[in-house]
């Protein structure tokens, strides 16, 4: 093991809080790394796709450099590594239609890929974070061993109960994927004609969506709501199952653990349709209130998780049994008229203007999910 005398960057003052164990909104510089997995022969194809790709990323507000590196052992093997000012501007673009052109051409040569994002925590060498770049994670976050993610899509107006009881019918696939990975819980809610299928994973979150996917149980039900989708898909056409479920990705941004889990706790989940470019800055002001209200004492909320892309926000919520809506209401931050009104100042559609006099009950009616089905696994 070698030493070395660079300076390693000093840590932020500012401390996390230990409840919060995910958030993307401190501001953190952070660190994208994709594995690719390039076709045989296709190395050069990739690597020209690639700069014409490079070329367009260098333009996104908040990215700050890219590395590309290729395997000392195995040719098909790539690393590309990027470097962004902060979570914020990265999510931004990647979960954008933009993105899902900018990536087509790479479609051809890739067998496969995999993301994973970083906070950087300590830097080492140079002189610590420039400025502009962002700051440095305050410090770790503490986690309970669970990785959140959602899916969301729209059916055909009209199709709605049938849909439900087709997503409530199915027969639950085997939660083990692997000696390191297994599904804990699915939840699935539905408002109006939008759908989301909230999961928690233990372990692979990529190894357990393709576990699920290759389930028949779970195929059957995707093929049999595939009349009912807005937007069309082949799922025996790899790229167009790839682009229909990169645009129905709803990754977590932020969760708030309060109290340990509580299997008597009931499940809600809240819809925030946000005015357009405001989707970001909507879930921001519910992180900051959930990161607040999770030293409460009398607060019935157990966890939050707030899941974001684009103008779409949804909220879920384990709480205490026995809460009314003025209840729900105050934990979902609504306390007073000012905040409602605030709070729908972000909102859009004709339902958020006719709620902006800080009608409490209105708005929380207006947010709530209809539950079509929550399953825990065992030992989940």
């Amino acid at each position: 093991m070698t030493t070395t005398s660079a300076p390693v960057s000093p840590p932020p003052t500012g401390q996390a809080s230990q409840r919060v164990s995910q958030s993307v909104f401190d501001g953190s510089l952070l660190r994208v790394i994709l594995l690719v997995d390039v076709h045989d022969g296709a190395q050069q194809q990739f690597l020209e796709a690639y700069e014409q790709l490079c070329k367009q990323v260098a333009s996104v507000p908040g990215h700050v450099s890219e590395q590309l590196c290729q395997s000392i052992e195995n040719p098909s093997q790539w690393l590309v590594t990027s470097e962004w000012e902060s979570a914020l501007p990265f999510l931004t673009w990647v979960n954008s239609e933009e993105h899902v052109r900018m990536v087509q051409p790479l479609h051809g040569c890739v067998r496969d890929t995999r993301s994973l994002r970083f906070h950087v925590v300590r830097e080492v060498g140079g002189s610590g974070t420039q400025a502009g770049k962002g700051t440095l994670q305050a410090a770790p976050r503490i986690g309970d061993g669970v990785i959140r993610h959602a899916l969301t899509f729209t059916v055909k107006p009209g199709s709605e109960e049938t849909v439900a009881k087709i997503l409530a019918d199915y027969a639950s696939p085997d939660p083990r994927v692997d000696d390191t990975t297994r599904l804990c819980r699915t939840s699935l809610f539905l408002h109006g004609n939008r759908v989301v299928r909230a999961i928690e994973v233990r372990g692979d979150l990529l190894a357990a969506l393709r576990h699920v996917a290759r389930q028949p149980e779970v195929r059957a039900v995707e093929e049999a709501i595939n009349p009912y989708l807005e937007q069309d898909r082949d799922l025996d056409d790899p790229d167009s199952a790839r682009v229909f479920f990169t645009r129905a990705a709803l990754p977590a941004v932020h969760h708030v653990t309060v109290e340990q889990e509580d299997p008597t706790a009931r499940r809600h989940a809240l819809f925030y349709p946000a005015r357009p470019e405001c989707g970001m800055r909507l879930a921001e002001e519910l992180a900051r209130h959930d990161e607040a209200a999770a030293d409460d004492p009398s607060s019935p909320v157990l966890s939050s998780t707030i899941f974001q892309r684009d103008d779409v926000v949804v909220r879920l919520l384990d709480v205490r049994v026995g809460l009314d809506d003025a209840g729900l209401g105050r934990c979902l931050g609504l306390s007073g008229a000012a905040r409602v009104r605030e709070l729908t100042t972000l909102l859009d559609g004709p339902d958020a203007v006719g709620v902006q006099d800080g009608d409490l009950p209105r708005i929380v009616e207006l947010a709530r999910m209809r539950a079509v089905t929550d399953r825990r696994s065992p030992q989940g």
